[in-house]
């Protein structure tokens, strides 16, 4: 199984539609809350290619994207296979 991360803040509406998609798919994912984690926050935004909103999704250490990133790829059903 691929080892999905996802940056979150708390209160984050978006955060929490990512993360119910994920686990509506059965995908277990590791959270880091980078609310008030500057070095958390930095090394997202680092990974991220610069993005600086929160969620930020990766799968095996490579970038996905956003909220509505990812709810593209499923409706275009493409996420199921980059989670699989």
């Amino acid at each position: 199984m691929k080892q999905v991360e996802i940056y979150t803040t708390l209160f984050c509406p978006f955060c929490s539609r990512a993360k119910a998609l994920l686990k509506s798919k059965g995908v277990a994912f590791k959270e880091i809350d980078v609310s008030s984690d500057l070095k958390g926050r930095q090394e997202m935004t680092r990974k991220a290619g610069g993005a600086t909103s929160v969620p930020q999704i990766f799968v095996d250490g490579n970038h996905i994207g956003d909220c509505d990133y990812i709810h593209k790829l499923d409706a275009a059903g493409k996420l199921d296979q980059i989670l699989a």
